[in-house]
């Protein structure tokens, strides 16, 4: 009988030891959130809450992988029974801004602004043919730079200098 007492003793204690020693729901809550915050880069806004093993994971995670991967490290936490994930996923960044191509103006007006730009510059003449402005004569540095941005302002394919004699 004595026998029996101290089995069914050892049997209770051993028992309430060993509820005793399961993890409560906050020790769990605090390993989980430790590892999904190991995570930064992966995961925004994390939050978890454990109640009876079971941890709620909320957030938003940059792409599925991410999720995946936050629910397998919360599960890998000893006392997790279950996981319930409401990660949001976030939108796909906005594809790039594609800059417009410059605007070519067409030869008729060019060619009158070109006259106009040159008219003050005496021994230089200048012709325009498919957007591009060909520049002749001879004239000094500082002046061809003057003419040369007068010129660019306009916006043709290009200025072409090559029959110019700079002195």
């Amino acid at each position: 009988m004595k026998l029996t007492k101290l089995l069914m003793a050892v049997a209770i204690v051993s028992t309430v030891s060993f509820v005793s020693c399961s993890p409560k729901d906050a020790d769990i809550q605090t390993a989980v959130e430790a590892k999904i915050n190991a995570m930064p880069d992966m995961v925004k806004g994390a939050t978890v809450a454990v109640k009876d093993g079971v941890a709620t994971l909320t957030g938003e995670c940059k792409d599925e992988m991410c999720k995946a991967e936050c629910e397998k490290a919360a599960k890998e936490v000893k006392g997790v029974k279950s996981i319930v994930s409401n990660f949001n996923i976030a939108p796909p960044p906005p594809p790039p801004v594609v800059a417009a191509p410059p605007v070519i103006t067409a030869d008729d007006p060019l060619t009158k602004a070109v006259t106009d730009a040159v008219k003050d510059y005496p021994g230089i003449t200048a012709s325009v043919k498919d957007g591009v402005v060909a520049v002749t004569g001879t004239i000094s540095a500082d002046k061809w730079k003057k003419l040369k941005m007068s010129l660019d302002g306009l916006h043709p394919k290009k200025v072409d200098g090559t029959g110019l004699t700079i002195k």
